[in-house]
Order: structure tokens, then C-alpha cells, then sequence
């Protein structure tokens, strides 16, 4: 849909004109240089004579190609030009239009676009050297993501306030960019290009990331640089059983379904997402809404790409030569069918790199002649007799008369040929992947030996680690993983700075490890590269469905995932291997879950085959590499929580991708049955390394009471009682965290004094006085509670002054006997008083003794209360401040105890509290705290 629909035409913006440097036609962009330029006004010895020393014969060459363009275009451009209008197209997707802008900003770059959904912009930008570079099998694309934090009117946290370096998320989104992109280039394209994307404004509501592929795709197409199709992308949600074209960031909190997908308007290039055990069929039809969005954006697209895109550079892609396939296929044919045949990955390995250090001896040093020139129809006598010059006459004195002459026919001569280095490896990484494909198209066997639905061997291990909280070893064929669990409190959750001015911490997250030792290699270690991070998130969003909420776990759980073998999808082991060692650590997981990547050898009809895609269960390294598909799905037998996909070729289709989906849930199974055969099994307790964590609920007006002023309460309380940190929130659930039972217990007292209520009747031992009065004393209860005993309740006697026999600092014994409406207490040392009579005391005070039992509190001096009941009550008391640790099965982990919201609030109710033990003891610490 167009900006202007009453007229169905592209937008105009006014712009003025000047004389550019460059010149913005159709045709592809070329700078003009002076001849009067003092750097060219010499001969043209002079002009590079300097520039010669330093650079190479080859960018020499390059540069006096572009220095003789310049020249011949120099007159062309003399003229004054005018830079591009400004364009803008109204796009639909959803139930709201995005607006797509070109030729206002950034109009010296070969493509640039800004789309706008709500009041979120995206700005994209590509351009590409002028110069190519090295030919290589690997497109010199680059792609760079940035949040902006003044897009939401915001400033870094940090100490630094400019932006850096790339965070993690921004990492992925760029990563979402690059791969539908990257199928979409020619081969043979060498110039270095760059495509950058911001977000300038963000209004919290409209997601930019699937903004950022959209305006990718777009800015591509509309450059010099060759693309087969228009890429856009989109995201789909699943609310209330229905889908959700880009819904917003609300929306997505209640979504089961978190679906970005790419492509083209006729298939589908990449998908990648996470969902809550969402079935295959229930994926592919969000797929479909996706494919469906996707092509109107593409098709709209394309109106804007006729009026507004660059004419493409085709004349600058440079391709092998054509009969080198042949030659590489002559040289090595043989060998090839024979080393495809090692199942082993080393081996493998190492036999190809000697072929291709043949191979290119052969074609780059030694020369090569065809066998077709070899072996060709020799020329007869008759035929070398009409050319004369071309014979040779030979006399052998002896041996013949003279006069007579011999004629010995000679062929012609045919020289090697040689070819380059780069071309020579390219053309023999593509002949050793058409190989493989034959071999598993026609054969129908892999590399290995498998069937295309076959999953290789699966061994797995748990409790490998005595030390750590919960490990695993998962080996599939050559792809291990050793995962690691950590539990630990909220201190050690990852803390997440996003645009949006609120703190996000993660309780859970996975780090996925991939060194170069694990594929045989020496390389670079340091910060996680983006392949290792894209990696993490998969396994971590497929293993967040099956943990518990934090009310039935509080521990923050970090995962490490580090691979120690790599032969095909060690991402999909991660998930596996992470599941046992989940297990292992003793965190209760909803369910046992499982990951597997399947490949594609789409043109079957190239080998012999039927035409029908070939999917491929459990792929290898090199059906990766060689393969047209790598599509990763983790879940269980019921339903997938995590997906990616991306295809190497022009796209798939949704009949495609519901046989892959199918064939996957069938090796899903096969897998989860072989870890269910896991020796030794996961522990599922708790190790006695793991730190405990302990539940209690208070007032929520009494929380900073716990904390104490800028922190020096909570702060003496951990010093106090050993404890590893005390962790409080404004709803009043509070958490302790130790690494022994011992220490919880002196905190907990410490804080149920703290926020304790009093109640009429309850007995106070070995309490301090604090200040002495005329009429009175006025005695600690409890840390920061006082109450006032009346010199008439101090003694049964008559007592003219109170300071006549009690002092400041002096203990003594109280009961509280009333509670007036402003919470001031009056407590009465008399009542426990040997000769103290019931009659002694009023009626009132009496009533209340008898309608509650006793509660008696030892004042502290050692940091710990001693409370019991008094040993008259004949029942317990709803209004305790805590119950006798009761005993629970070792196999019960953790008990959360929490009473039901449909309940009801109840007058001095008591909130259930919990805790975890360690597995040596196996008890459950529970207890009731007042919520006072």
C-alpha cells in the first residue's frame, strides 16, 4: 500500500540540488576526480610513483583501473546533479501500516531506508568498498545492530555513556539480519559489504528487531549490490489461540508463541523462535500467517525498488573458469568417492586436505592437461603431410641410402594449463560437496554409513563432577557436550540493560563454550564470538519452558554448556546434555526435553533422484556444510520450545518444512528414550555443595526494619549470623541464603523479633530495661520494641519509686497484658511473680490469659531466642510464631509452602515458610512466621 492511496503512487519530498561529488543515476555510482587535482596533476609516472613502493603489483593494477574510470567519466559528471528524491511507501502488515523512507537520509550510502512502526524507527544503511577484495568461499558481508539508548530518551547505566561494545540481544539481531540475507548474494561478488542499522526512537510498544530485517532487506535491494530477491521479515505471536502479525511488546507477555521468520515472496529463508510445547501442526500454520505478511511487504517492495534501486554491479562478479570443474573433477574424481567413504571425522579430514594439496600442485604449479587433449583423435600422416612446416625430417647416418628421406609425424603440442590458487580451492570445496550429495541421493547411504532417519549412537552421563551443583556428559556420534549447573540467590542473576528503563535480571541463562580443541583445531580464545552466543540463546530458550516458577525454585540457575567434540549440532547436544545435568542438580523440571538438527539435499533430481527434497535426521559437519538446510528443533514428544532454521539455497516451502518438522518429532523420541538409558542417572537432589535458601514471610511495612538504615541491619545480621545474603522484597517474602542450616536458624530468629507482633498474654524472659522513669520502666522486648511496665505492675508490693529498685541495663521477666489502639504495649513484671494471685490481677487481664495460651520468649544474649509454649496450653496456638522442624522423604527436594490467595485474609494469620536442606540430611526445614 502506498503513502498516498488515493493516487497509488510513490511520495515525493522537495529537495534541493547542488553539485555533488558523485553522481546518483540509475547506473552505478562513480566518482569523478579533477585532472587538476595537485595529487594527479603530473604524468602519470609521477602520480603513482610514490604509491608503487608501497603497494602491491596487484593494487597497483586495481588502482590505475579505477584512476583510468575516473578519468573517462571525469567530463560526464562536470555537469550539476541533483541528489535522489526522497520516497516513501505505506506498507500493511498486521493490523497497522509500517512506513518505509528512502532518499532522506543517509543519501551518500548505496542503499539506505528508515521504517517506522508506531513511533519506533529503524535506520539501515549499506554500502560496499570500492575496491574487491580476495576471493574466498565465504561473502565478505558484515552486519552491525545497535540500540540506542537515546531512542527511548535514556542514558547508559554504566560509567561509560557512549555506546560500545555490542550486547548480547543486539548480538542475535544481527544474526537475524545476516542469515536470510547472506543465501540471497551471488557467488563470485567480492567487494566488502557493510550494512549498519540503529534504532533512533523506540516507544516500548513496537518491537525494532524484526524492523531491523525488514529495512535490511529493503536497503539491500535498493544498492549496487547483486541480490537474487527482496528479503523482509516478520513476527508472529500466539494470544488467547490466535495469531498475531508483529504483535506488541504487551501482547508478546501473554503470547505461547515468539515466531520471527524471513523470506522472499514465493519461500521461506529463516525462522528461528521459542514456544511453549507448541505443536508441529500449530508452527506451521503461524508459519504460514508469516509467509503470507512477508509476501505483501515484498511485493509492495518491489514497486519502490523499480522506482528508487541502483542498477546492480553484475559485471564485477568474478566466477572460476568454467572448464577448472571439470579438471578438478578429472584429477580427484576417483579419490573423492573413495574418502567420502571414512566415517570417521579426522581421517576424513585429513585425507581431503591431502587431495586438495594435490590438486593444487597439479593445476597451479605442475599444469594440467584435459584427457580430452590427451587422448584425443590422433592426426593421421596424410593430414601432418599437407603442413609442411610442421614436419620434421630426420636422417640417421648408416642407416639409410642418400637421397631418401624419413617422415616422422609430430601431434601438436599442448600447453599446461594453470589456474590460481583461490579459484583452485572453491571449485574443489564445491566438487567434494556435489560428491556427497550423490553419494547420499544416489547411494542412500551418508557419509557415516546411516540411512537419511538414522540418529548415531548416544551415550550419556550424569554426576561426573563431584564438586559441581549438577553436571552431564552427552555424546552423540562425535558431538559431545559437558554441562555444567550452578545454583546460587539473586546476586547471582544476570542483570540485562535494555531501552526500557527498568532493571531485568535473569534467573536463568545458559553460556554456550565452543574452543577450538573440540573440532582438532589451534585458534583464538577470549570473548564468546557471535556463533557462541547465538548458540547459547537457542539451548537457553529451549530449556526455560521445563523449569519451575521461582516460587517453587527460588535458586537462579546458570548453565555452561562447553563442547568438547563438534561433529554436527552441538547446539542440539547442549539441550540435551543441559536437561540431565538440570536433573542432576536436583532442580525439578517439568519434563525431559530433546534437541536434533535436520538437513536437506534439495535438488535430488541432479543425482538421479525423483526431484523430492531429502531430508536428513541428526546431520554431521559436513552434511551441514554441503547440505541446503540446517533446521535445529528441541522439544519433547508432545511439542517443540525452541526452533532455527536457515537455508542455503533460494528458500523452501511449508510442504518442506512440515516433512522435516515430522521427521524431527520421530528423532526427538528416539533420543529421549536413549537418555532415559543415562548411567549414572541424574541424582535429582540437591548436592551438599549447593547453597540453601530459606522462605519466610513478614509484614510488608516491617521490611525496612530488616534492612535498618542505608542497609546497617540486614548488613549485621548477615556478619552476625554467617549467613551469604538476605534478600527482601516490598511484598515482604524474604530470603535467606546460607551454606548451612545452623546459620539460617540464627537469622530467621533474629529477623521473626524483628517483625514480630505481640500478642496479649505472651511472656518475655531475661528482658533489658532501658530507661527508667517515675512512674515506670520502659522495657526491650524485642530489637527496637519497647513496652512500658507501671510501677504498679512491677512488684506486688507498694513501691514509692521505680528507680529506688530497678536500674538501666537490669533484666527482668514481663508478660504483656495489653495492647492500647495506638500499638503502645503494657507489659506487668508482677503477674510472674511466685505470689502473684489470679485475683491480684484484673478480670480482664485474666480473660485474656485464659482465651490464649501462653507464649514465652527468652530474650537473647547470644543473637538467639529461645521460645516455647507454656507448658499449661493445652492446645497450639494459630497465632505461633513458629512450629518444630518436621521431618520430610529425601526424595521431596523442595516444598514450597504458601498459603492459597482464594483463601481469604484471616486476622493474624501465619504465612508458611520454607526452606531446603541439604541431601546429607534430607529434612525440609518448614515453619510458620507471623505476618505481623
Amino acid at each position: 500500500m502506498l503513502a498516498n492511496p488515493s493516487t497509488s503512487t510513490l511520495h515525493h519530498r522537495p529537495n534541493y540540488t547542488h553539485n555533488p561529488p558523485c553522481s546518483l543515476s540509475n547506473h552505478r555510482c562513480k566518482l569523478s576526480l579533477s585532472p587538476n587535482c595537485p595529487r594527479f596533476s603530473n604524468s602519470a609516472k609521477s602520480n603513482f610513483s610514490s604509491l608503487s613502493l608501497i603497494l602491491s603489483r596487484r593494487k597497483r593494477e586495481r588502482l590505475f583501473t579505477v584512476f583510468n574510470a575516473f578519468e573517462e567519466t571525469s567530463v560526464a559528471h562536470d555537469a550539476p546533479q541533483s541528489l535522489p528524491q526522497p520516497f516513501s511507501v505505506k506498507i500493511p502488515v498486521g493490523d497497522r501500516h509500517i512506513l518505509v523512507e528512502t532518499g532522506h537520509i543517509g543519501r551518500q550510502a548505496s542503499g539506505s531506508v528508515t521504517v517506522t512502526d508506531g513511533e519506533t524507527i529503524v535506520y539501515t544503511s549499506v554500502c560496499l568498498d570500492d575496491v574487491p577484495s580476495e576471493p574466498s568461499d565465504f561473502y565478505p558481508l558484515s552486519v552491525n545492530y545497535q540500540e540506542r539508548f537515546s531512542a527511548a530518551g535514556r542514558t547508559s547505566g554504566g560509567f561509560f555513556k557512549r555506546e560500545g561494545k555490542l550486547k548480547d540481544h543486539e548480538v542475535l539481531i544481527c544474526r537475524l539480519i545476516d542469515r536470510p540475507l547472506r543465501p540471497t548474494m551471488f557467488k563470485g561478488f567480492y567487494h566488502e559489504t557493510q550494512i549498519l542499522s540503529w534504532v533512533l526512537s523506540y516507544d516500548g510498544l513496537h518491537s525494532p528487531d524484526s524492523l531491523a530485517v525488514t529495512a535490511a532487506g529493503i536497503a539491500l535491494a535498493l544498492s549496487e549490490v547483486p541480490n537474487t530477491e527482496v528479503i523482509a521479515g516478520v513476527r508472529v505471536g500466539l494470544v488467547d489461540n490466535k495469531f498475531i502479525v508483529n504483535p506488541t511488546t504487551k501482547e508478546m507477555e501473554e503470547s505461547e508463541l515468539d515466531l520471527l521468520l524471513a523470506g522472499t515472496d514465493s519461500a521461506i529463508f529463516m525462522i528461528e523462535g521459542y514456544c511453549n510445547f507448541l505443536t508441529e501442526e500449530k508452527l506451521l500454520d503461524a508459519v504460514q500467517i508469516g509467509q503470507d505478511a512477508v509476501r505483501a511487504i515484498c511485493n509492495e517492495v518491489g514497486v519502490l525498488v523499480k522506482k528508487c534501486g541502483k542498477a546492480k554491479m553484475l559485471d564485477a562478479i568474478k566466477l572460476p573458469p568454467a572448464e577448472l570443474y571439470k579438471h578438478v573433477e578429472e584429477i580427484a574424481g576417483d579419490e573423492l568417492v573413495k574418502i567420502l567413504q571414512i566415517t570417521s571425522k579426522v581421517p576424513r579430514r585429513k585425507a581431503l586436505a591431502s587431495l586438495e594439496e594435490k590438486v593444487l600442485s597439479i593445476l597451479t604449479e605442475k599444469g594440467y592437461v584435459s584427457k580430452d587433449e590427451r587422448f584425443g583423435t590422433p592426426e593421421t600422416v596424410a593430414d601432418l603431410l599437407e603442413v609442411e612446416d610442421e614436419d620434421e625430417e630426420i636422417v640417421v647416418d648408416g642407416e639409410v641410402d642418400e637421397g631418401d628421406v624419413h617422415i616422422k609425424p609430430i601431434g601438436h603440442k599442448f600447453s599446461p594449463l594453470l589456474f590460481s590458487e583461490v579459484d583452485v580451492k572453491l571449485v574443489f570445496k564445491e566438487v567434494t560437496s556435489k560428491f556427497l550429495r550423490k553419494r547420499i541421493v544416489e547411494g542412500g547411504k551418508r557419509s557415516d554409513g546411516r540411512t537419511p532417519d538414522r540418529i548415531r549412537p548416544i551415550d550419556s552421563r550424569c554426576g561426573i563432577l563431584p564438586r559441581a551443583h549438577g553436571s552431564a556428559l552427552f555424546t552423540r556420534g562425535e558431538t559431545q557436550s559437558l554441562a555444567v549447573v550452578t545454583l546460587g540467590d539473586k546476586q547471582m542473576a544476570q542483570r540485562v540493560d535494555n531501552l526500557v528503563d527498568e532493571e531485568e535480571f535473569k534467573r536463568f541463562y545458559l553460556q554456550y563454550l565452543f574452543p577450538p580443541s573440540c573440532v582438532g583445531e589451534v585458534g583464538r580464545i577470549g570473548a564468546p564470538s557471535r556463533r557462541e552466543i547465538g548458540h547459547g540463546m537457542l539451548v537457553e530458550r529451549a530449556l526455560k519452558p521445563i523449569l519451575p516458577s521461582e516460587d517453587d525454585f527460588p535458586y537462579t540457575v546458570r548453565v555452561e554448556s562447553t563442547i568438547t567434540e563438534s561433529n554436527g549440532s552441538s547446539s542440539m547436544a547442549s539441550v540435551c546434555g543441559g536437561c540431565l545435568a538440570l536433573q542432576d542438580a536436583g532442580v525439578p523440571v517439568k519434563c525431559m526435553i530433546a534437541g536434533i538438527a535436520m538437513g536437506m539435499v534439495l535438488d535430488t533430481e541432479e543425482f538421479g533422484g525423483d526431484g523430492t527434497p531429502l531430508i536428513l535426521s541428526d546431520i554431521t559437519g559436513s552434511e551441514d556444510a554441503s547440505g541446503d538446510m540446517d533446521f535445529k528443533v528441541a522439544g519433547n514428544e508432545d511439542g517443540i520450545t525452541a526452533f532455527q532454521m536457515d537455508i542455503k539455497v533460494g528458500g523452501i516451502t511449508l510442504p518442506v518444512m512440515r516433512k522435516a518438522l515430522l521427521q524431527a518429532r520421530d528423532g526427538r523420541k528416539h533420543i529421549l528414550a536413549e537418555m532415559l538409558k543415562c548411567s549414572p542417572f541424574p541424582s535429582k537432589r540437591l548436592s551438599k555443595y549447593a547453597p540453601l535458601i530459606h522462605i519466610m514471610k513478614v509484614n510488608p511495612k516491617k521490611v525496612n526494619i530488616i534492612i535498618g538504615s542505608g542497609g546497617k541491619k540486614v548488613k549485621s545480621i548477615i556478619e552476625e549470623t554467617g549467613v551469604e545474603a538476605i534478600d527482601t522484597r516490598d511484598d515482604g517474602i524474604v530470603k535467606i541464603t546460607a551454606k548451612d542450616l545452623s546459620s539460617i536458624e540464627k537469622s530467621k530468629s533474629i529477623i521473626n523479633r524483628l517483625t514480630m507482633v505481640p500478642n496479649v498474654g505472651d511472656i518475655y524472659r531475661n528482658c533489658e530495661i532501658k530507661s527508667v522513669a517515675p512512674y515506670g520502666v520502659f522495657v526491650e522486648i524485642a530489637p527496637g520494641r519497647e513496652g512500658l511496665c507501671h510501677i504498679s505492675e512491677l512488684t506486688s508490693n507498694w513501691l514509692p519509686k521505680a528507680e529506688d529498685v530497678f536500674k538501666v541495663g537490669d533484666r527482668v521477666d514481663v508478660k504483656l497484658i495489653e495492647v492500647n489502639e495506638k500499638g503502645q504495649l503494657r507489659l506487668s513484671r508482677k503477674a510472674l511473680l511466685p505470689e502473684a494471685t489470679p485475683e491480684k490481677s484484673s478480670a480482664e487481664h485474666h480473660a485474656t490469659d485464659k482465651a490464649s495460651p501462653r507464649r514465652i520468649v527468652q530474650a537473647p544474649k547470644d543473637g538467639l531466642a529461645e521460645e516455647y509454649k507454656d507448658k499449661d496450653s493445652a492446645v497450639n496456638s494459630p497465632r505461633s510464631d513458629s512450629i518444630k522442624d518436621a521431618p520430610v522423604s529425601k526424595k521431596k527436594v523442595y516444598k514450597g509452602l504458601t498459603s492459597s490467595a482464594t483463601e481469604g485474609p484471616k486476622k493474624n494469620s501465619a504465612a508458611s515458610v520454607s526452606s531446603i536442606a541439604s541431601k546429607d540430611e534430607g529434612t525440609l526445614v518448614n515453619g510458620d512466621d507471623k505476618i505481623g
